[in-house]
């Protein structure tokens, strides 16, 4: 998300970040095949991995979780229904990939995950960047 908006030049109004579920990964970059795929595209994925935390609810208007397994943990964390309101499914602004109703996590998979992962993300990204635009 962070490079499509900033190919738009609309870096200074969005505040993009990213999150674990759990805190196993806390503090490492991003697995090395996505690193090694993201670059084959332009991509670069260098942040540290952090645990998503209920104060994010009050740091971020929308909060996109990958599957509807993430969709519980994020909102079992919710402290009422304005940030309920706050945590959506990224494959809900999927535009070319209609069969897709989550974006499946790669780590046991091939290349050929990996890439459909980034394929999923800029999909669903751009659709949702096409959303915050409208209001």
């Amino acid at each position: 998300m962070k490079k499509i908006v900033d190919e738009k030049g609309m870096d200074d109004r969005f505040r993009i970040d990213s999150a674990g579920i759990g805190s196993w990964h806390v503090g490492q970059l991003p697995d090395q095949r996505m690193r090694r795929h993201g670059a084959q595209h332009g991509y670069t994925f260098d942040s540290h991995a952090r645990q998503f935390k209920e104060e994010d609810f009050d740091r971020f208007d929308y909060i996109a979780v990958m599957d509807h397994e993430n969709y519980l943990d994020v909102t079992e964390k919710a402290r009422n229904g304005d940030d309920m309101k706050k945590v959506t499914c990224l494959a809900n602004y999927l535009r070319n990939h209609p069969r897709y109703k989550t974006v499946p996590d790669p780590y046991y998979g091939s290349d050929r995950d990996f890439e459909l992962v980034i394929e999923l993300l800029e999909d669903a990204c751009n659709g949702l960047l096409e959303k915050l635009l409208k209001g």
